[in-house]
């Protein structure tokens, strides 16, 4: 895989945790769900491809 793809995964999934910590700051459940749900997405679509990445068992369950 080619490393723009890995440095894309990697700054979509900070920018998802970034947005999963606001909503969860600001109480916002369904903002939690579906960031949430956002890494767990971009974590399977990292392993599908080969690029390791740093993560929960939480993370990779779409759980906060």
């Amino acid at each position: 895989m080619t490393e723009v793809f890995g440095a894309e995964l990697r700054e979509q999934l900070a920018e998802a945790r970034r947005a999963l910590r606001q909503a969860e700051d600001l109480g916002d459940d369904d903002g939690v769900q579906a960031y949430a749900g956002r890494v767990a997405g971009l974590l399977r679509i990292a392993a599908g491809h080969g690029v390791e990445l740093a993560h929960t068992a939480e993370e990779e369950e779409g759980e906060s």
